[in-house]
């Protein structure tokens, strides 16, 4: 009798609203003592972001990463560890070490700048003129041509200080939670709205080689534009080309907007202006290489073995901080998770595979190389300018091709909102799925993950499977200073990222992966659309 008691208290219902879906408390609380007492997660990230460093993708950090992760895995004993190659090429790798960008007149200032990725060093202390100069679409060229030789060009214009309107850290609320749990009903789009925006995006894409090529033409020495945000805080992508061959422009920098804006203010009182700057940057292969996903698993042990449940994070980053929150906590908490399943000897139905993603920071690259290979793609378009658009810009889209495992999928669920704990899960606008997840989520209420909500994310890796009917979900996180301070910024470092958060949502992601790898049935799925 005993027996039998403490084996409905193991195994019993959670939830009210789905009667029938079940959850192993016993395992649950396995998880969360191996989670909370024993968390491994701050002690990644800080190898992966004080030692690895930034990892801009196919830089000889990303390679470090993929190495690194993968002997974690292995030391942990988990199965069928590999990297796996996105199908074509990524482009060439890069790397800076230092940037140093003086004003030499007016008077001597130092400037707080840092380079685009993908741009070239200047081979040493470079000194020129600054020319201000508003370049905003192939047109402009003219007014500019034949006075740049030797300028350093100031992109844009200045920009008025904006002060914050919301609190540099911020965590969610019972009402801003229950509120996040409304979902408004979509308006009708203004006719033509979504194929203008997508043809403001396409002129953007090709407008960007075209003025590299012409400041190479014009002979100007270097350019600088203006951080997006205020407060002396550099945001930082990608400029000159990652793709062998194309012109790589010259040396690029971004500059914080203060800094900035005083050039700028120089410029319009006539003074000459003079720069010198010193940027060690470098390209680390000459041709086009691969980019890789890292790849690991608990194999499953049930009859449901040869499906898969899917946890995953991107493991690159931009290359102004180390990458802390953008996205090396969703690794940390990813691997961490794998590990407190292994530490607690689960043993589940299906397979349980982790997948650390490259290029996301380029447009999810990696994810949906993976997803289009082994779950199904749409057709590539026949017009070349369509198939030149990212793959969820595309339209009309291709006819759906499903793939060999396309039925195998169980789930996906991503973490990529920076360090914040968890505070529920977007339901992607799965109805069926919501009443599973809040039974899921019951055993972490005491800890605040509380809410599911019907609402769309986008932006991250989870939509390259929900985009072709799987079910792929992100979490909802506490924000903290993820869109004040960090994300993209030259702030993204250890500093900012929160220990009990991190322990929080690995005895999340470990007790969601279970649940699904164990369920008598995969996680429903939303049909596919083809728009």
């Amino acid at each position: 009798m005993k027996r039998m008691l403490l084996a409905a208290a193991a195994v019993m219902l959670v939830g009210g609203l789905h009667a029938e879906e079940r959850v192993d408390l016993a395992m649950t609380s396995k998880i969360r003592q191996e989670a909370f007492n024993h968390s491994q997660a701050m002690a990644l990230l800080d190898h992966l972001t004080e030692q690895v460093g930034p990892r801009l993708t196919n830089s000889p950090a990303m390679v470090q990463a993929n190495a690194w992760t993968r002997s974690k895995f292995d030391e942990w004993g988990l199965a069928n560890v590999h990297d796996e190659a996105m199908a074509e090429p990524f482009g060439r790798g890069w790397e800076f070490h230092s940037a140093d960008v003086e004003m030499l007149t007016p008077r001597a200032f130092p400037l707080h700048a840092l380079p685009k990725a993908w741009t070239p060093g200047t081979n040493g202390p470079i000194e020129g003129d600054v020319v201000a100069a508003k370049i905003e679409k192939k047109e402009d060229f003219e007014k500019f041509r034949g006075k740049l030789k030797g300028k350093i060009v100031f992109l844009g214009e200045a920009r008025a200080y904006k002060p914050g309107e919301k609190p540099d850290w911020d965590r969610e609320t019972d009402a801003t939670l229950d509120a996040m749990k409304a979902l408004a009903v979509p308006a009708d789009q203004k006719p033509g709205a979504r194929e203008e925006a997508r043809e403001r995006r396409r002129q953007r894409l090709e407008f960007a080689p075209q003025l590299n090529k012409f400041l190479v033409d014009e002979g100007a020495i270097a350019s600088v534009t203006q951080s997006g945000w205020d407060n002396g805080i550099i945001l930082l992508s990608g400029g000159g080309s990652r793709k062998a061959g194309e012109s790589v422009g010259v040396p690029s920098l971004s500059m914080a907007a203060e800094h900035f804006n005083a050039v700028m203010r120089a410029l319009d009182r006539k003074a000459p202006v003079r720069l010198r700057m010193n940027v060690d940057a470098r390209f680390t292969t000459d041709t086009d290489q691969p980019a890789y996903n890292t790849i690991a698993e608990i194999p499953g042990t049930g009859p449901h073995r040869n499906e898969v449940v899917m946890i995953g994070a991107h493991m690159d980053s931009w290359h102004a901080g180390t990458g802390a929150a953008d996205n090396g906590a969703g690794v940390a908490v990813m691997m961490e998770a794998m590990r407190i399943l292994k530490a607690v000897g689960a043993k589940p139905d299906r397979t349980i595979r982790v997948a650390l993603w490259t290029g996301e920071e380029q447009g999810l690259l990696g994810s949906a190389d993976y997803v289009s290979r082994h779950f199904g793609k749409f057709a590539d378009p026949a017009d070349p300018k369509e198939k030149a658009m990212p793959v969820m810009l595309r339209n009309p889209r291709g006819k759906f091709e499903p793939g060999s495992d396309y039925g195998k999928l169980a789930a996906y669920f991503n973490l990529d909102n920076g360090g914040g704990k968890i505070r529920g899960v977007y339901a992607q606008e799965n109805m069926e799925v919501a009443p599973i997840f809040e039974t899921w989520l019951k055993p972490f209420n005491d800890v605040g993950a509380t809410i599911v909500t019907q609402r769309n994310t986008g932006s991250t890796d989870h939509v390259s499977f929900d985009t072709i009917g799987l079910p792929g979900f992100q979490f909802v996180q506490d924000g903290l200073d993820y869109f004040t301070n960090v994300h993209h910024s030259d702030l993204d470092v250890l500093d900012h990222i929160v220990a009990e958060d991190l322990k929080q949502a690995s005895a999340i992601v470990a007790s969601f992966a279970y649940n699904a790898a164990t369920r008598p049935e995969k996680l429903p799925r939303k049909a596919v659309s083809a728009e």
